[in-house]
């Protein structure tokens, strides 16, 4: 059996940093009929749920609350990963319809693989459906920036952001954001309309020592304070009375009820001819020549033997995960339920993370935080549940821009938000 397994935290692939210039899309240049739109600077805090702020002081992020939108949660598209959900904030599109399906995932013919771990992977446009935000603004002549995010790294559509890097753990949070703020004071022809902003601090910690711990209180203060810095760097601007941010993350993060107490497949069916997807809450078959009478007996033994999960074939998932019969998806599905652990086998337990996502979206704790301010928004307004999808619509309609032929939008709280 070829296990193709996913540590519960993040493995983060060390690359050099190169700020690039787009050759497509606005050639660096803003067209005249942008130059006066407003900016806007969506900051993704990964692993920042809807209750992390509760847990930890952030008075830069507490003020941005007061002074703008919040959603009572954002609730994550399935599964509740770091690709999958960043590029649908992107897209405004769900993982079945971007194709960013997991972290690691197969092509349609099953004879390639994308992984977060594989450079080649993550910078290669083939992977990537959908119009992310910055390339609707590139393609209508807006300059845009990105200090990491989903998908910048590819150029999907033939484009690039004007100015990006190529992920780096080891660039410190002050850097990026001092970053931001030269793109936010080059001179107008020049400056970045649309700026994408990524911090992975609070996943990390979160997933090391768990989100209740003081390691991970501590990080959540720190990236508040980096938050701090880039709004006091904006307020000095001249176009302060422009700018839009949109603070967001990809899920929330939760618990183990009992990390030594895991359901394990191998002490109940056979899956020694399946590739293997697996993160400590979920595991997905793969197999390259699928014998349907032994997955619906896979499947049935499964569910006959755990309490605390289900396992469903492809096609068969719950309505809400809206999951397709792509063989992008695995031929099985399963999936734990919120605090419960499932591996393929005894080994793996040792790779339980204290924290961990990857639990149905639905799960309170896979709530992701939504937090927007800005010269058109109210002030001071707490709005219910919304998606990930939802977030999308909403910076087309700050920067004035049109949504893509046959985007649909869906009901939300957002909608007509602008004042």
């Amino acid at each position: 059996m070829s296990r193709l397994d996913i540590l519960p935290f993040p493995f983060v692939l060390l690359t050099f940093v190169a700020a690039v210039a787009s050759a497509a899309g606005s050639g660096g240049v803003n067209a005249p009929e942008q130059v006066d739109k407003p900016y806007l600077i969506l900051i993704s805090i990964d692993g920042f749920g809807a209750d992390a702020r509760a847990r930890a002081d952030t008075p830069a992020l507490d003020s941005l609350a007061a002074r703008g939108v919040t959603a009572a949660a954002m609730q994550p598209a399935w599964p509740s990963l770091t690709f999958p959900n960043h590029y649908s904030i992107a897209t405004g599109l769900y993982p079945s319809e971007h194709g960013i399906v997991g972290n690691n995932f197969p092509s349609q013919d099953r004879e390639g693989w994308y992984s977060l771990r594989d450079r080649n992977a993550v910078e290669n446009a083939e992977w990537y459906d959908g119009e992310p935000i910055w390339v609707s603004a590139e393609k209508a002549g807006m300059v845009t920036a990105s200090y990491f995010f989903v998908g910048t790294e590819a150029p999907v559509q033939g484009i690039r952001p004007t100015y990006s890097y190529l992920f780096d753990v080891d660039v410190s949070g002050m850097t990026r954001v001092e970053k931001v703020l030269e793109w936010l004071a080059l001179p107008d022809e020049q400056r970045p309309h649309m700026i994408s902003l990524y911090f992975q601090y609070v996943d990390d910690q979160s997933h090391y020592h768990g989100p209740d711990a003081a390691e991970t209180r501590a990080m959540i203060t720190e990236v508040d304070g980096y938050v701090a810095k880039l709004l006091d760097g904006i307020d000095e601007l001249p176009i302060r009375d422009q700018v839009y941010i949109i603070v967001v993350s990809d899920h929330g993060q939760s618990l183990y009820y009992a990390p030594d107490q895991p359901y394990v497949l191998d002490e109940h069916v056979d899956i020694r001819d399946a590739r293997v997807v697996q993160g400590g809450n979920y595991v997905m078959l793969y197999y390259d020549d699928p014998d349907e009478r032994h997955l619906a007996v896979l499947v049935a033994m499964i569910n006959r033997t755990w309490r605390h999960g289900k396992a469903y074939r492809r096609g068969d998932t719950p309505a809400h995960w809206r999951t397709t019969n792509d063989p992008r998806y695995p031929d099985v599905f399963i999936q734990a339920d919120e605090g419960h652990a499932v591996v393929t086998d005894i080994g793996q337990v040792e790779w339980l993370s204290t924290g961990a996502h990857g639990w149905p979206p639905e799960a309170d704790s896979m709530a992701a935080t939504f937090i927007a301010a800005g010269p058109r928004l109210p002030q001071g307004k707490t709005i219910g549940e919304i998606s990930v999808v939802d977030v999308y619509p909403l910076m087309i309609d700050i920067l004035g821009l049109q949504l893509p032929d046959g985007y649909a939008v869906r009901e939300s709280e957002l909608v007509g938000i602008l004042e």
